[in-house]
């Protein structure tokens, strides 16, 4: 009986430690694999880092020799004036400068003070079951277009 169980405890022992050294063979090669993918991924967000930097240089180049006298409206910043859940901030706020999106690139001498109010002036915007009243505060209009817009809930 002694070399009976011997011989199944150093059977299992055996088998065991294969399936032991098969895992652990197995993890390295995984750990391998995944590690040359995600240095060729790195690579390649190199790259094109790269490439938008390169890009950047070259339309800065192109503002440059724009001339000078013109001035092109480049961004639109919004200021909302609101108190409540900041969520539903970032909502009036992405609403608005996508209401306001298509002036980017126009002359600033093209563009109306009193459309770019009549825009979003005494608008109703819903949020989550909620009703905001939008009112335009201020508006500054050079190569950045600022916009002041006060919200209050719709009763």
């Amino acid at each position: 009986m002694g070399k009976i169980n011997s011989i199944n405890i150093k059977y299992f022992v055996s088998v065991l430690s294969g399936i032991m050294i098969g895992i652990i063979i197995g993890a390295f090669i995984i750990i391998a694999l995944v590690s040359y993918r995600v240095d060729k991924y790195y690579e390649e967000i190199q790259k094109l880092n790269a490439s938008i930097e390169e890009r950047d240089e070259r339309l800065k180049k192109l503002e440059q020799s724009i001339n000078r006298q013109k001035l092109i409206l480049k961004d639109i910043n919004i200021i909302l004036t609101y108190e409540g859940d900041e969520i539903d901030k970032i909502t009036i706020e992405k609403y608005a400068e996508h209401k306001y999106h298509k002036l980017l690139g126009c002359e600033v001498e093209t563009i109306d003070a009193d459309i770019i109010e009549d825009i979003i002036d005494n608008r109703i915007f819903k949020v989550a079951n909620k009703e905001y009243h939008l009112k335009v505060a201020k508006i500054i209009l050079t190569d950045i277009l600022k916009i002041w817009i006060s919200t209050e809930p719709v009763k």
